[in-house]
């Protein structure tokens, strides 16, 4: 039988602890979990805001072990507690710098300081939302970012997707399995798409494309019912009903405090040199700050759990 291990905390609740998690989304709870079972002391810094994108999904039915779906904010409570349970501690407060220069490393949470002898970097990424009336109202009641969790919800309807990139490209293919008609809406009369992405979705009789339009507000009450769009040409206004609204114009990877600390991609997502470890020894990553491909809550614990086991065989080794 498994063995439950429980971590013991340091004397001071500044640290130093094993384990200092920045997040708190499935990848940073999931860590947790594996690190508190794997005996180190484990900190949470979480966030003022915590608990990640799921925190702003409705019903999520494509998470492994729940046959009638659940909340997205019911899942990472189920998680949080999980990771308390074990013995992790939760600070529901901002990281605002962190000193790398010595060991064991020094975060700093407003005013306060704590220090850590491995960090695990779970921060996730932010979706860029359109910025417009009626979208933040809508959002888990027809707007959404991601197909591969929604589309399901959406048999059989007429749905919009924004965006010109691969992901957009992506979102409306694979709503064509569900949907009965996909609007592409895209702001440019180009597509930045790969040539691929883009011959398989211009040969899908099922997506049409909207050149050079912009959505200026969305509309419904209980659920969307409507998009309003202007052509970037001609000015002209018109009115699209639909029943959803994918968002695909991209993420804000939450990497902005770690710039000058580990090193990130272009796009500011964080790189990693092998598995989970970043290009700084002790400090590792994990879900959707360095994933800019999956990005799902599956993956993101996925992740949680090879950075958690890569810092517990940090610590066996570097004491």
């Amino acid at each position: 039988m498994d063995q439950q291990i429980f971590s013991s905390k340091p004397s001071d609740p500044k640290g130093p602890w094993d384990v200092a998690i920045v997040g708190s989304g499935p990848s940073g709870l999931t860590a947790a979990i594996y690190t508190t079972r794997g005996a180190a002391s484990t900190l949470i810094l979480g966030g003022e805001v915590w608990g990640g994108q799921l925190m702003l999904t409705t019903e999520v039915d494509n998470f492994p072990g729940f046959p009638q779906g659940i909340l997205g904010p019911k899942l990472i409570g189920e998680m949080r507690a999980q990771a308390e349970r074990f013995g992790a501690e939760f600070v529901g407060q901002n990281v605002t710098s962190i000193d790398v220069t010595k060991q064991p490393f020094q975060l700093t949470v407003n005013s306060q300081q704590y220090s850590a002898r491995s960090i695990i970097i779970a921060t996730g990424a932010e979706t860029l939302w359109l910025d417009v009336p009626g979208v933040q109202k809508l959002i888990g009641r027809g707007v959404s970012s991601c197909a591969p969790c929604d589309a399901p919800f959406f048999k059989g309807k007429k749905v919009a997707v924004v965006g010109g990139g691969d992901s957009a490209m992506e979102e409306a293919l694979v709503l064509t399995k569900y949907a009965s008609e996909v609007t592409i809406i895209h702001r440019r009369d180009i597509f930045r798409a790969s040539a691929a992405m883009q011959k398989e979705v211009k040969d899908n009789p099922k997506i049409k494309i909207v050149w050079d339009t912009e959505v200026t507000e969305v509309g419904g009450e209980e659920k969307l019912e409507r998009v309003k769009l202007k052509n970037n040409k001609t000015n002209e206004v018109s009115e699209l009903p639909i029943d959803g609204l994918f968002i695909a114009i991209g993420h804000k990877p939450g990497s902005a405090v770690f710039k000058d600390v580990v090193e990130t991609d272009e796009r500011g997502f964080i790189k990693l040199s092998e598995g989970s470890k970043t290009n700084v020894p002790g400090i590792f990553v994990a879900g959707d700050v360095h994933d800019a491909r999956y990005k799902q809550a599956i993956t993101a614990a996925g992740f949680g759990c090879m950075a958690a086991m890569d810092a517990l065989k940090y610590l066996g080794t570097s004491r």
